[in-house]
């Protein structure tokens, strides 16, 4: 079975001087304001494709790493990670860090550590990312 979800943007005006919205269809849960100089400067309580990015990233691998910890024999009472997607005018996304720290009571941090960076190959959004580097720091 295929899970299709859906999300939609309205851009109103030129690149710079305009703004939209991004709305997120499936679930309903808002439409946020987005503009050209959040994605470029401080993003001002205004998002960006980045930073849904980052969130989409973030959520994913840490999905992903309670699978591979529970595969691992060792399930995870909390992972926690932090995304960081890099975006530099005139070139494009051009990094990507993901930050976790776990739990999952009888795992070392070595073993942790190299779960955690199997993930990276494992995860959805990571191989939909997979054109630009993507790092992964543990601690």
């Amino acid at each position: 079975m295929v899970a299709t979800r859906k999300a939609s943007a309205v851009w109103n005006g030129n690149l710079e001087e305009g703004s939209g919205t991004v709305s997120l269809d499936s679930s309903h849960v808002g439409t946020y304001p987005v503009s050209w100089v959040a994605r470029t400067e401080e993003p001002k309580g205004v998002t960006s494709p980045e930073e849904l990015i980052a969130g989409a990233h973030s959520t994913c691998f840490s999905m992903s790493l309670a699978l591979a910890l529970t595969k691992a024999g060792t399930p995870a009472t909390e992972i926690r990670t932090s995304t960081e997607v890099d975006f530099q005018k005139g070139v494009g996304i051009t990094a990507i860090r993901l930050h976790v720290v776990g739990e999952a009571p009888g795992v070392d941090p070595e073993a942790f550590e190299a779960i955690a960076q199997a993930t990276n190959d494992s995860c959805p959004v990571s191989r939909a990312l997979s054109a630009v580097p993507i790092t992964v720091t543990v601690g």
